[in-house]
């Protein structure tokens, strides 16, 4: 499925930079053949000026002399080869002297440029295709028109011109689409990667989720069936029997109300949510309660809050439930007789809540994933101490919706510290 999705990708992230690049491609070249019809066009201009600067009409005799007109005058040597032709017309658009070759039918004198397609035979009677760039000049002398100047150039050279951006471009648009081709599906599988790893950690939560019901449900069965088909009237054995089914029940609740939690506080809380909260009074009641509480009275616990208080905005019972995981954690992994301390400090504009302890610690390759739904360090402890390995899932996304962030600094046998970092208000 990935490799579909991926392959889909690149061949639309190729298809659409391709069309671009074609285009492109084609915008370049045909600025190009502007260009060179705009240089052939002020050469023709150049030279047209040029001829035309000696013609000489007499009013009087209403004469036109074009004896020193290059390339058209008798009298002056031409000027160069460059030109296919130049034809003097006069005022009646008939042609009246000529360099080059003739016009074999009488042309329709429409001044400016034209692009023209001709055919020039050889001694040998074979023929040449040659694309000429013809312009019409008229000619005026004292406001009066006194002829037309029609001069040719061919387009030989521009021709070769483009030919030669045709081949790089035809050479180059290929390797171009290839290294499209090839950045798409590289950057398809960057895109596809994250989504791939949610897709991944949605099926290891399904599957554990699963797993984690069937346990309990399994018991909850094989006890009911048990008590059912049971003769027995011992009283103290069916209430044992309905102790385990309401002890399995209860976990199973607290199950499914840790999965609502998350399902329910996924993302940012709304502004209308947020309220002040002191953290230095939640943390005191949260320290308090766990004196008394049967997990910590074979520990020691200790706390270090500041004299005033640490104000932060956010969900008052959301932001005692991350605590209290952590605190559960720190007394669940600490053996008899370590130390779990709650601190409480300001760091820049941050409000950062520490709870160190002293005990077994937490492997370094275990490190990135103890975040993870699910995911237990030590599975058989885990069973022991009733633990789901959603604990830690819950104050990271917690403090994520609060605008915070978790980390963990941890080390086998010496204990771990996790700091929860908020936004002060």
């Amino acid at each position: 499925m990935f490799h579909r999705s991926r392959s889909n990708l690149a061949l639309w992230f190729t298809l659409t930079m391709g069309s671009i690049l074609v285009v492109f491609a084609g915008v370049i070249y045909y600025q190009a053949v502007s260009d060179q019809l705009e240089n052939l066009d002020r050469l023709l201009l150049k030279k047209s000026r040029i001829i035309t600067v000696n013609a000489r009409y007499d009013l009087r005799q209403k004469q036109l002399d074009l004896e020193n007109v290059p390339l058209i005058g008798s009298k002056v040597l031409p000027l160069g080869s460059e030109l296919v032709y130049a034809r003097w017309y006069d005022t009646k658009e008939q042609l009246i002297q000529f360099f080059g070759t003739v016009p074999e039918t009488q042309w329709t004198i429409a001044p400016g440029f034209k692009t023209l397609k001709t055919t020039f035979y050889s001694s040998k009677r074979e023929s040449t295709v040659t694309w000429l760039r013809q312009l019409t000049l008229p000619v005026y002398q004292d406001n009066l028109l006194i002829g037309y100047l029609q001069v040719a150039i061919p387009l030989t050279s521009a021709q070769n011109n483009l030919a030669e951006l045709r081949l790089v471009l035809i050479l180059t648009v290929p390797v171009t689409l290839g290294v499209i081709g090839l950045a798409g599906w590289y950057l398809g599988g960057i895109a596809m990667q994250p989504i791939r790893d949610s897709y991944d950690q949605l099926q290891r939560f399904t599957s554990n989720a699963s797993h984690e019901l069937r346990s309990p449900l399994s018991a909850i069965i094989s006890n009911a069936q048990y008590g059912f088909l049971s003769k027995s009237n011992d009283i103290e054995v069916q209430r044992q029997r309905f102790e385990k089914i309401s002890n399995v029940a209860k976990s199973m609740n607290i199950l499914v109300s840790n999965l609502l939690l998350l399902a329910r506080h996924a993302g940012r809380l709304s502004p209308e949510s947020l309220q002040e909260v002191d953290l230095k009074s939640l943390l005191l009641g949260i320290a308090d309660e766990y004196t008394t509480q049967e997990a910590a009275k074979h520990l020691n616990l200790t706390y270090t809050l500041p004299t005033a208080s640490i104000l932060v905005l956010g969900d008052a019972d959301l932001l005692r439930q991350a605590v209290v995981n952590l605190l559960d954690n720190a007394c669940k992994y600490t053996f008899p007789g370590g130390q779990v301390e709650l601190r409480l400090f300001t760091q820049s504009n941050w409000a950062v809540v520490e709870v160190a302890d002293n005990g077994i610690g937490i492997p370094e390759a275990d490190l990135p994933h103890i975040f993870e739904r699910f995911y237990r360090v030590d599975k058989k402890r885990t069973r022991k101490t009733g633990g789901y390995g959603l604990g830690l899932s819950i104050v990271q996304q917690v403090l994520s919706a609060h605008g915070g962030h978790l980390s963990v600094k941890s080390t086998v046998e010496k204990g771990s510290t996790f700091r929860i970092v908020l936004p002060l208000k």
